[in-house]
């Protein structure tokens, strides 16, 4: 999970290079499914930050 999650924060940085000054509304949380387990996620440009609110592993 740790090597997916390390995955979206590139992503993010990548897609919102603007960060503080980002204006727009801040994109829906989503889910990800990863072997062995989900984790939800919630990107904030203007934060420079990347939440993840939910951590389950089965």
């Amino acid at each position: 999970m740790e090597k997916k999650a390390d995955e979206l924060v590139r992503a993010a940085a990548a897609s919102y290079l603007d960060g503080p000054a980002y204006q727009r509304p801040s994109p829906r949380g989503e889910n990800v499914l990863v072997p062995g387990g989900m984790f939800l996620c919630q990107v904030v440009p203007r934060h420079e930050r990347v939440y993840l609110p939910q951590i389950t592993a089965w």
